[in-house]
């Protein structure tokens, strides 16, 4: 009965480790953070940097944004109010109305007569 050839197995084994050490300081693309996390961040801080030099409060640019994260919009916030102070920067007032747009998703701009009116109308 023939021996298994067992001395082949272990240079085998010593190149498998040898290549699963040098794997193991790679960054290989595709396999860390997806890049759009760290976009949504940086935009929801733009967008609180925005609302502090425009001197809007918190909570409105929480209204205004609500798809942005509220703790990058805090950071960004806050960050632009240090900067703001430590530069002795006035901020600009909001140009906007103070109202705020509806929640059902009507832009306002209906030019249409409601239903009621135009029932009247054909009678």
């Amino acid at each position: 009965m023939p021996r298994p050839a067992i001395h082949l197995f272990k240079p085998r084994l010593l190149l498998v480790a040898a290549f699963g050490l040098l794997l193991a300081g790679c960054d290989i693309p595709g396999l860390g953070p997806d890049p759009r996390i760290a976009q949504r961040e940086a935009e929801a801080q733009a967008i609180g940097a925005a609302c502090r030099h425009a001197q809007r409060s918190l909570e409105d640019c929480y209204t205004l944004n609500p798809k942005a994260p509220k703790a990058a919009i805090f950071a960004g916030w806050k960050d632009m109010d240090q900067y703001m102070r430590d530069n002795k920067i006035e901020g600009i007032p909001p140009q906007l109305s103070k109202s705020i747009p509806p929640a059902n998703g009507e832009a306002g701009g209906n030019t249409e007569a409601p239903p009621a009116a135009d029932a009247a109308s054909k009678s």
